[in-house]
C-alpha cells in the first residue's frame, strides 16, 4: 500500500489508519496501470469543512506532479458536493507546495506524531 511505504517505512509514522478511513473517499493515481499515488477526501462536522488528507505519492513517483494530479481531483469532489472550501493539515516541509497550488496557511504549528504540520485551506471555485 501507498500509505505504509510513504508514511510507515519512509517517514516513520505509527498511526496510519483510523476510523475515518471508513467514512473517506479514497482516491487513487494510476499510471501506467500500476498505483503511484493516493488521498482520502471527507467531511468533518467539527470543524465544518471538507478535509484533504494522507496525500502520499511513491518515492520512485515523485518528481512528475502526480501530487498535483490528486489535489486536483480532491478539489473537484469537492466542488461536486457544492462545497467552495478544502482545508488540510500539511506536514511544514511541504508547505511550498500547496502554496503553489494556491493553499494558505492559518494557525499555530502542530504535532502529528514526531511531525510538524500546520493546517491549510483554499476557497475553490
Amino acid at each position: 500500500m501507498i500509505r505504509i511505504k510513504v508514511f510507515m517505512e519512509e517517514q516513520g509514522f505509527k498511526n496510519e489508519f483510523d476510523d475515518i478511513d471508513n467514512r473517506a473517499i479514497h482516491i487513487v493515481l494510476y499510471k501506467e496501470g500500476k498505483p503511484v499515488g493516493t488521498c482520502r477526501v471527507f467531511w468533518d462536522a467539527e470543524m465544518q469543512a471538507y478535509l484533504i488528507g494522507r496525500v502520499a505519492v511513491l518515492k520512485n513517483a515523485r518528481g512528475n506532479h502526480y501530487g498535483t494530479e490528486l489535489l486536483k481531483e480532491a478539489e473537484q469532489v469537492v466542488v461536486d458536493k457544492g462545497e467552495s472550501v478544502l482545508c488540510l493539515a500539511a506536514q511544514i516541509t511541504t508547505t511550498p507546495f500547496y502554496e503553489s497550488l494556491g493553499y494558505k496557511a492559518y494557525g499555530e504549528a502542530f504535532f502529528d506524531e514526531h511531525c510538524p504540520h500546520i493546517w491549510m485551506k483554499k476557497k475553490l471555485s
